[in-house]
């Protein structure tokens, strides 16, 4: 039985350094398990790991996307579990990392086997609910499945989107409909999160998106838009994308896309936080990332996980 590591917390919160010192210790492989570090062009506001950390351990589904294009979970599951097996052949511990609640359960436990997805109809759902607002999505669902909407969050825009649209295409309600998932197999699984104090996290957000602007982000938001990719593409669902074309337009102050982008970043903080303290397992390291007490705090969960495993 191989092991593999998964690495969650919100954004900010220093998943990426621990990752990296841990794969240099225990002999071990990074794969991407945030949905917006897989598009190409969005390194600054997505936070990708420096090329210093890239170059010192092995990085996977990193740049494999342009930002127009669609990535669903299923696919998600498959590069993922595909690379997490290579990575084991090689005698190296797969190490997941990223906020992406819903890529690290397609990949422990398989994905929801019903209707493809169905981009325009779910482009649609998004444009409906921008304009008739917040809460929307929800009021549809429960007029048509009650059983889904009373389980799913007003706020958890994905889910809401699938469930509405299995209903719509496969004419039965989503709550109905058998979920067939197929787990992880071959590996044993230890899960560690990063949970901080939620005003020193937000500190944390507001400071990382203070020096994202110092650090390009404008121009990196403007060769985007001058490479073709407008606020409509995938890609710029990334926090902060929005907020500086915006701001690029002229329609905003710089300041203004700063600040919007701090709190959609500090709510977002607040919704990954709330899908992650629902998973099961998890060890809970109350450090940031790159802090030394927060190693030595995975180390010993790892040491519980795994007696016999040794630091290399």
């Amino acid at each position: 039985m191989s092991r593999l590591v998964a690495i969650v917390g919100p954004t900010a919160s220093g998943k990426s350094a621990l990752a990296v010192k841990a794969a240099r210790t225990m002999g071990g492989e990074i794969v991407n398990c945030d949905s917006m570090q897989m598009y190409r062009g969005l390194s600054i506001g997505t936070a990708k790991p420096s090329p210093a950390e890239r170059l010192a351990v092995r990085h996977h589904l990193f740049d494999i996307l342009d930002p127009d294009e669609f990535y669903s979970a299923g696919r998600y599951m498959e590069d993922a579990r595909r690379i997490c097996r290579e990575i084991a052949q090689r005698n190296q511990i797969p190490i997941a990392v990223g906020g992406t609640g819903l890529y690290l359960r397609a990949l422990l436990e398989g994905v929801f086997e019903g209707p493809s997805a169905h981009p325009e109809l779910r482009g649609r759902l998004r444009r409906s609910e921008e304009r008739f607002g917040k809460g929307h999505l929800h009021r549809l669902l429960n007029r048509i499945d009650p059983e889904s909407a009373k389980t799913i969050q007003p706020a958890d825009r994905i889910r809401l989107i699938r469930a509405i649209e299995v209903c719509l295409i496969s004419g039965a309600p989503f709550s109905r409909v058998k979920e067939k998932r197929t787990p992880l197999a071959g590996f044993e699984v230890l899960k560690v999160g990063i949970d901080l104090p939620r005003q020193e996290l937000y500190q944390r957000i507001n400071r990382r998106v203070e020096a994202m602007f110092e650090s390009g982000f404008a121009e990196e938001v403007r060769s985007l838009l001058q490479s073709g990719f407008g606020p409509e593409s995938k890609g710029f669902e990334a926090l902060g994308y929005r907020p500086v074309a915006s701001y690029l337009r002229g329609e905003m102050s710089r300041q203004e896309a700063l600040q919007q982008t701090q709190q959609d970043s500090r709510r977002y903080a607040k919704r990954q936080m709330t899908w992650f303290r629902r998973e099961k397992d998890v060890h809970w390291l109350s450090h940031p990332g790159e802090n030394e007490r927060a190693f030595q705090q995975f180390v010993t969960s790892l040491k519980e996980f795994a007696p016999s495993c040794k630091e290399r």
